[in-house]
């Protein structure tokens, strides 16, 4: 992956912004000496800095005038004060561009313009482009897919920047803003159906005998060969699961009590209640 030759910094210094940070680092994407980080936390920071030898800081309007590209990658109930607090600094004209990344859940690029461009003339709005991201928990081990969306002043150079930081942990599509809601329900709250599935099979092979530890890596052996088989030979999934499944034989048993109950309407459903509620808590956040 070709060197990014930006400072990067994050605002907020949780459990994704670690991930980012390590993602960076090791993809040789960003040096080091080229990342910061602030926190309200000041032993969070020290970690940080101890583990990753970063730049740290308890100001975040330090860190906003250093870096070449901010990521807000504070809690969405923190996001107002943090962008109230860095556009209290603006004068009337920015110098230089600035890119700036949200990964806060259910916060619409609206809202961060609300904040930021507020003090700032049409010509400083333009040097400040605002990404938003709809990121998942498996980039925690740089495993992740995300959904990302720019507004009216991103152009190609800062999505390719925002694209390059997210693989750095994972994969990532570029959307159409109101797409994201649905992204967030697919992928942002996908592993929450996916680690249920688990428990459920894990649950159900226990309950036929099997050792709880033999079930889960029955279970997750077999999860991570199908994903391998899907990728790998092109077919469809409707395709595999056809091929497994032979009349009158285990499988089918299995899939019939499936197809009685529903569970793929369901699942739908539930897919689709994911994604009124994150439409929800958007327009929201887009009204506060």
């Amino acid at each position: 992956m070709k060197r990014l030759d930006k400072k990067i910094g994050f605002i907020g210094a949780g459990n994704m912004g670690e991930a980012m940070i390590n993602g960076l680092i090791r993809a040789g994407l960003c040096e080091p000496a080229k990342i910061w980080a602030s926190d309200v936390r000041e032993a969070r920071l020290r970690q940080l800095k101890d583990t990753y030898k970063v730049n740290i800081t308890g100001e975040n309007r330090e860190l906003f005038d250093q870096v070449d590209i901010v990521i807000l990658a504070v809690k969405p109930q923190h996001m107002d004060e943090v962008l109230q607090d860095l556009a209290s600094t603006f004068p009337h004209t920015i110098k230089g561009s600035k890119l700036v990344i949200s990964i806060a859940a259910g916060f619409p690029i609206k809202r961060v313009e609300g904040h930021l461009y507020a003090p700032l003339d049409e010509t400083s709005k333009g040097l400040l482009p605002i990404v938003r991201v709809m990121p998942n928990t498996p980039a925690l081990v740089l495993a992740g897919m995300a959904g990302m969306s720019g507004n009216r002043y991103a152009n190609a150079s800062d999505l390719s920047q925002a694209r390059a930081i997210l693989e750095a942990i994972g994969k990532v599509i570029e959307f159409e803003e109101n797409d994201l809601d649905a992204v967030t329900a697919l992928s942002g709250s996908g592993p929450a159906y996916v680690f249920y599935f688990i428990e459920s099979l894990v649950e159900a092979g226990a309950s036929l005998g099997l050792r709880p530890s033999h079930a889960l890596m029955l279970t997750l052996e077999t999860i991570k060969g199908s994903v391998r088989l899907l990728e790998e030979t092109g077919e469809t999934e409707a395709s595999l699961r056809k091929k497994v499944t032979s009349k009158g034989g285990t499988t089918e048993a299995a899939l019939s009590v499936l197809e009685s109950h529903r569970v793929k309407a369901h699942l739908m459903e539930a897919v689709r209640a994911a994604a009124r509620r994150s439409r929800e808590l958007s327009e929201s956040s887009a009204s506060a």
